[in-house]
């Protein structure tokens, strides 16, 4: 029986490498779609919890995992040799940055590597993992060609873009349209037919090139607008304008425009570090994205803004921002999750650390908190989340960075003189209190 033939009737062994983020949430959206699956990780920590049923993916619930381990549908492993059994290979892991903002691409490498002695005849290989343009053929395909199969001829290799959303209660893996390059038509046919078992929604690309650039696209969309209102609160700060009620006043046009919001910065696996993946790539070509990195600056800049915010809060009460206690209320990159993955909470703690402040963080979904090993703070510090009630009890200012919609934030007017609010959760409680200073807003009045 041929790959196809496996696919149409759902008897392919599909293997995800990395089962996190990513890869967890595609292994059981598979293992309900009525495959076989195998789930492989480095980590054997993972690999025990998932193989227990327990999800720390909170897409992902715990009891569909162990529903789908216990009928035999998946199971995880961290060795490469279940590629023997496997018919379809995803590759979903991490691809960070390093110091100097070149892109980190030891996962991939390290995935096409414990792939490549297993590689047989007809199998098809998928990277999912973010990525720049050329990386599939560049990368990937003369790693898993070392054995003497060529991709596109003796295996199928393809790129398909992951859109994960952290959170998201409306999409998910069963329902969001994928893109879809392969090496060659055929390719690209195989994969459409396997992820047309989740969605209904798959686009066809040229190449994997075209697919590993419009997720880049995609997210670079985002993060210059993001880069463009957060420039204009800085400006309608200074204007004595309300950017709040001017973007509300903007989404009532029925066209044309898009509400996006300011903010303490970016975070997440992929609008930080996105910009800096292309724009490396584009040097290759002697091209240089100039927009692109100066949106990319204009954010990274936020969570300095918003320390000379707490400093002004404090400086208007006669303290200083040196030996004050400052609670940090949300570490996660955005509301309601527990991914603190280049979250710009950090920056903001580090420089809090760095100028003297004694720092303290409240965040429901994040326990702990690894902060330092930059150069805005170099030392490393691991922080744990206190209760709210006792970091309100000492705090001479709390920065909301993250607006977790389980916070008490009456509680937190009321008990702090000094609250900034870097997401705006406290504009419909600001008039009752009087005192939050808003990112993008006018400082109160008195």
């Amino acid at each position: 029986m041929d790959l196809k033939e496996k696919i149409t009737s759902k008897q392919a062994t599909i293997c995800v490498i990395g089962l996190g983020y990513v890869g967890l949430p595609h292994a059981t959206a598979f293992g309900q779609a009525g495959f076989r699956v195998l789930g492989l990780d480095v980590s054997p920590r993972r690999v025990a919890a998932v193989n227990s049923g327990h999800s720390d993916i909170p897409d992902v619930p715990s009891d569909l995992l162990a529903e789908l381990v216990t009928s035999g549908a998946l199971r995880a492993t961290s060795d490469y040799g279940c590629l023997a059994e496997a018919d379809i290979v995803l590759i979903c892991v991490p691809t960070p940055f390093d110091s100097k903002k070149t892109p980190d691409l030891a996962f991939i490498v390290s995935a096409a590597e414990g792939i490549a002695p297993h590689l047989r005849r007809g199998q098809m290989v998928i990277l999912q993992s973010t990525t720049y343009p050329g990386t599939t053929e560049e990368i990937v395909q003369p790693i898993l060609e070392q054995g003497g199969l060529r991709a596109g001829q003796d295996f199928h290799l393809v790129f398909s873009p992951e859109r994960i959303d952290p959170g998201n209660q409306q999409y998910s893996a069963h329902n969001t349209p994928k893109v879809v390059g392969g090496l060659t038509p055929a390719c690209t046919a195989l994969a459409c037919q396997l992820f047309g078992h989740l969605t209904p929604d798959v686009h066809a690309v040229s190449t994997p090139r075209a697919a590993e650039m419009t997720k880049l696209l995609e997210n670079i969309f985002r993060s210059v607008n993001i880069a463009l209102v957060n420039e204009l609160a800085l400006l309608m700060e200074r204007m004595n304008i309300d950017i709040w009620e001017v973007i509300a006043a903007a989404k009532t046009k029925p066209f044309g425009f898009m509400g996006f919001t300011p903010g303490p910065g970016v975070g997440g696996h992929c609008i930080p570090v996105d910009p800096y993946y292309l724009s490396w790539k584009a040097r290759e070509f002697d091209f240089y994205t100039k927009f692109i990195e100066l949106a990319a600056e204009v954010n990274a800049d936020m969570p300095e803004h918003v320390v000379r915010k707490i400093t002004a809060g404090l400086n208007l009460h006669g303290k200083a921002l040196l030996g004050a206690h400052v609670l940090v209320l949300g570490v996660a990159f955005k509301r309601d999750i527990d991914d603190a993955r280049n979250s710009p909470a950090q920056r903001v703690v580090e420089l809090l650390l760095d100028s003297g402040a004694k720092v303290e963080y409240h965040d429901p979904y994040v326990p702990c908190f690894e902060v330092g090993g930059s150069a805005l703070h170099r030392p490393t510090e691991r922080l744990c989340s206190t209760p709210l009630a006792d970091g309100l009890a000492h705090a001479d200012a709390v920065a909301i960075i993250t607006g977790h919609s389980t916070v008490d934030y009456q509680l937190v007017l009321a008990s702090c003189p000094i609250v900034i609010d870097a997401v705006n959760v406290t504009s419909a409680l600001a008039e009752q209190s009087g005192h939050a200073i808003r990112l993008g807003a006018p400082m109160p009045a008195g």
